[in-house]
């Protein structure tokens, strides 16, 4: 599988970064304490400038889920149908993954790294 790679501009090089040493990190805020993503220059809640970076396990719950019928491009093409949740992480934050494997709002998943030649891509697996 040849998956064109993110674009990768200076605000989300840490994010990709730290998928690429296979570790899941949100921001967190000096003042507020919350965590967040996507990364901001601001915490979105208090409005404090310089948050900190957490690594965290990545675990987290199945807030929703589409099924892919379509491949988004030719890359794909073989790898439908799959699916793409949003992931209410335990450590703060929500993100967009693939899950390999059965899906369903409320499951626990695991997150798993796949490595691109130029990327690292974050998916999930049902916690086991």
């Amino acid at each position: 599988m040849n998956m064109r790679a993110p674009a990768i501009d200076r605000d989300s090089a840490p994010w990709w970064d730290a998928l690429r040493a296979h570790r899941v990190v949100v921001q967190e805020c000096r003042v507020c304490k919350r965590r967040w993503l996507p990364r901001t220059p601001a915490c979105p809640y208090c409005g404090a400038s310089k948050p900190n970076d957490r690594t965290i396990t990545g675990d987290g719950v199945v807030y929703s889920f589409v099924r892919a019928h379509r491949a988004m491009s030719e890359a794909m093409a073989d790898q439908v149908p799959y699916t793409i949740a949003t992931v209410d992480l335990d450590g703060g934050g929500r993100v967009f993954a693939r899950v390999e494997g059965e899906c369903s709002i409320g499951q626990r998943v695991t997150p798993e790294f796949v490595d691109h030649d130029s990327w690292t891509e974050l998916r999930y697996r049902e916690t086991r």
